[in-house]
């Protein structure tokens, strides 16, 4: 019977060590997860802010400019298409002009090439006559503000940009489980947090019916 007791307690034991392990790792992960990740919420709540009042912030105005010149010739008036000099040209463009961004689109036929650069809240068009060499340049420059709305959507910021905001989901998504799992280790204030975070989510819910067309 007293060997019976022992297993039972040892049982109960480490049950407990278990429960006390998860609560600890769950505190852990959230202050320290919050810590980290505190600029990251306070860029996105901010940019959430001005993407929906982007005139507030003069999101939208912006500055335009143009260029015209001429390249060399023997780059773009090339039958085969595939000897065209794609590489020389955007180096002498970038060169230049100092444009900035991706290429994003690179397009040509028998008369016209054209060239797309992309960044965020920024832009800059290239039409290029493959005929005589001339070119023309519109590039689109926007404030400090569009570029945090066009970070806060992943808006032509690449694939690095890109994982950024995918780590940045995750540490959040860990930051509010870790709360979920913390809360649960109250008894007290275990199920009046539940009922908070549904009626939350209901109230989110309703909130969509009513107002979202």
């Amino acid at each position: 019977m007293e060997k019976g007791n022992n297993r039972l307690s040892t049982k109960k034991k480490k049950r407990g060590d278990a429960k006390r392990g998860v609560a600890k790792l769950s505190r852990w992960l959230h202050i320290y997860l919050s810590m980290v990740s505190f600029a990251i919420v306070l860029f996105f709540s901010f940019t959430g802010l001005t993407l929906n009042h982007p005139k507030w912030f003069g999101a939208e105005e912006q500055l335009e400019e143009k260029y015209k010149g001429k390249l060399n010739i023997k780059w773009v008036d090339h039958p085969d298409t595939n000897k065209v000099a794609k590489l020389e040209i955007v180096e002498f463009l970038r060169s230049k002009y100092q444009l900035k961004g991706a290429v994003s689109d690179f397009r040509m036929d028998d008369y016209e090439l054209s060239i797309s650069f992309r960044g965020p809240a920024y832009s800059a068009d290239v039409f290029i006559d493959r005929e005589k060499g001339d070119y023309e340049v519109t590039e689109i420059k926007k404030g400090m503000v569009a570029i945090w709305n066009d970070l806060h959507k992943g808006r032509d910021s690449g694939k690095r940009w890109s994982w950024v905001i995918d780590v940045s989901a995750i540490f959040l998504l860990i930051i509010s489980l870790s709360g979920l799992i913390l809360l649960l280790f109250i008894k007290k204030k275990r199920i009046s947090g539940i009922v908070t975070a549904v009626l939350g989510l209901v109230l989110s819910y309703l909130i969509y019916l009513v107002f979202v067309p």
